[in-house]
């Protein structure tokens, strides 16, 4: 079973499950964007809390998930915002660019050569001076998702920063939120 028929599969678990564990994190970032800023969530889930977050900072959400239950709670909680049932991988972000791009509890689901694909999209598709914030440990390490079964895997900040760099992104500052979860801040080159 690929990950997003996985998600899919514990979808309403996730969803009754999740907490507001790294909130906070996500507030403090969307401080740093003016009222209105365009923000992509990718892998949005049932948007709470990460999109609720964004949206309360008076920011413009995009939301993308590959789970038809967790984008259609999504939508019922957003109606104001754009979203998308698809996989990261099949993607084209809207065919537009965005002041920032989150994906919170996404990055090491995918393989090391989708999340490497991933940065190289989320870089083409921010506008230059935009901001990425991803979770995933600070360094390389696999184990398996516990919702879902499947591997995860951390490629590490060495190796985080040499993609971002390669994309055209700084690594920025990076942050630990109350459940022990490391968050990257990169930035798009103006």
């Amino acid at each position: 079973m690929d990950n997003a028929k996985a998600w899919e599969a514990a979808a309403a678990g996730f969803a009754a499950a999740r907490s507001n564990i790294g909130s906070e994190i996500v507030r403090q970032w969307a401080s740093g964007f003016g009222p209105g800023s365009e923000v992509v969530d990718i892998g949005c889930g049932s948007g709470v809390p990460i999109s609720q977050v964004l949206i309360d900072a008076g920011l413009t959400v995009f939301g993308i998930d590959a789970s038809p239950t967790l984008l259609a709670m999504f939508a019922d909680r957003f109606p104001q915002a754009r979203a998308v049932c698809e996989t990261i991988q099949e993607s084209t972000l809207f065919g537009r660019k965005f002041d920032g791009a989150v994906a919170v509890g996404l990055l090491f689901l995918l393989s090391e050569s989708n999340q490497r694909r991933t940065i190289e999209k989320v870089g083409q598709a921010l506008r230059p001076g935009g901001r990425f914030l991803f979770s995933a440990p600070a360094i390389r390490c696999e184990w398996r998702d516990i919702q879902t079964g499947q591997l995860s895997l951390s490629l590490g900040e060495a190796e985080y920063r040499r993609l971002l760099n390669a994309a055209g992104m700084h690594l920025g500052d990076g942050y630990v939120d109350e459940g022990g979860n490391h968050y990257f801040d990169a930035v798009l080159a103006t």
